[in-house]
């Protein structure tokens, strides 16, 4: 008995000590991004926006090119980790590129942009985007971890959310939110962020701000609460400046105008499947509306491959400024062909 105590001391002991010195190899090679920080602009432009002009802007969860109709996603209940073959990133990326080319908009935000990640085969799909546009570009890095043990060992990340002007770009800043996740899982997850750009007018001393996002997902729902209040604090800060202000993304929320578009199926509801929350016109900063409309759906449930059972919602679009005049707001029906979101389109005059 004594030496089966010993030996299994000796396991036990290994077992913390493997467990602590995975513990700090997390910590040393942590991403950990300041509250503010700024981001450099590449491809500098060189046309001013002018204040009457019409303006149209994009935004695109690309679902780093792993998450077309045909895929499923472990985080919602699927079974796929890495898609079987480097040949569907590829598919899914030159789909969603053509998809930015056809829209030709002028401002665009992307979502969920892998620059080096095991989950997309190592393939950095920003410039295939800038190629596409020859814009302006920010990028802002929201998930960086060396080695991500969920979802069966997803490995590497790095990736971030990406905004892309044809017009001259004062600056550009990232702003970090709060972490939905506790220690030590918040060493291993998403340091989600917003990516600030400041276009200025010609002619005026106000500025279009814009404001690109990707809120928490996989939370039990005070993360997104926390995250929307620091949204609207950064948005209402800007307007009281008297600047034009538009926010846009992935919500991961639905919005109250369309919540009743698309209820929870009863398989969602009895298996307690992912649903997003609910922004409603009262969590809103003074001055600002909602930009969103329901003629489709802009995400699907990836518990598994898109067929007539899937889960719908509307989770994508925009919050305006009331000096924003918006004349069109349209969710882009790709059938999620090349990822698990459908584009959300804008056209604007600033008033």
């Amino acid at each position: 008995m004594k030496k089966f105590l010993i030996v299994l001391g000796c396991i036990i002991g290994v077992i913390i000590l493997a467990i602590a010195a995975a513990l700090l190899t997390y910590r040393v090679k942590e991403y950990r991004p300041d509250d503010v920080e700024d981001v450099s602009v590449e491809n500098q432009q060189s046309r001013m926006l002018k204040s009457d002009e019409t303006v149209s802007i994009m935004t695109y969860n690309t679902g780093y090119g792993a998450l077309s109709k045909d895929q499923d996603c472990y985080f919602d209940g699927g079974q796929t980790v890495v898609p079987e073959s480097i040949d569907i990133i590829n598919k899914n990326v030159e789909g969603m590129v053509n998809t930015v080319k056809e829209q030709n908009t002028d401002l665009y935000f992307l979502q969920e942009v892998d620059r080096d990640a095991k989950r997309s085969y190592n393939m950095d799909q920003l410039p295939l985007y800038q190629k596409a546009t020859n814009y302006a570009t920010m990028f802002a890095c929201n998930f960086k971890v060396f080695y991500v043990p969920f979802n069966k060992g997803m490995g590497n990340v790095e990736a971030g959310i990406v905004t892309m002007s044809k017009y001259k770009v004062d600056s550009a800043t990232r702003y970090q939110l709060p972490i939905s996740f506790s220690w030590p899982v918040s060493m291993m997850n998403l340091k989600r962020c917003l990516l600030e750009t400041r276009i200025p007018i010609d002619g005026s001393d106000k500025e279009l701000v814009l404001v690109n996002l990707h809120l928490e997902a996989y939370d039990s729902g005070e993360g997104k609460i926390a995250q929307t209040k620091q949204l609207m604090d950064l948005l209402s800060k800007e307007y009281k400046k008297g600047n034009y202000v538009i926010a846009g993304g992935d919500f991961n929320q639905t919005f109250e105008p369309v919540k009743d578009k698309y209820p929870l199926t009863q398989d969602t509801i009895q298996n307690e499947k992912w649903a997003p929350g609910i922004i409603e016109n009262k969590d809103l900063a003074e001055g600002f509306t909602f930009a969103v409309t329901d003629n489709a759906a802009t995400c699907r449930l990836d518990d598994h491959v898109l067929d007539e059972t899937t889960q719908l919602y509307i989770i994508d679009g925009f919050i305006v400024s009331d000096n924003i005049e918006v004349q069109e707001v349209t969710n882009l029906d790709k059938g999620f062909e090349f990822t698990d979101h459908n584009p959300v389109k804008m056209v604007f005059k600033m008033k």
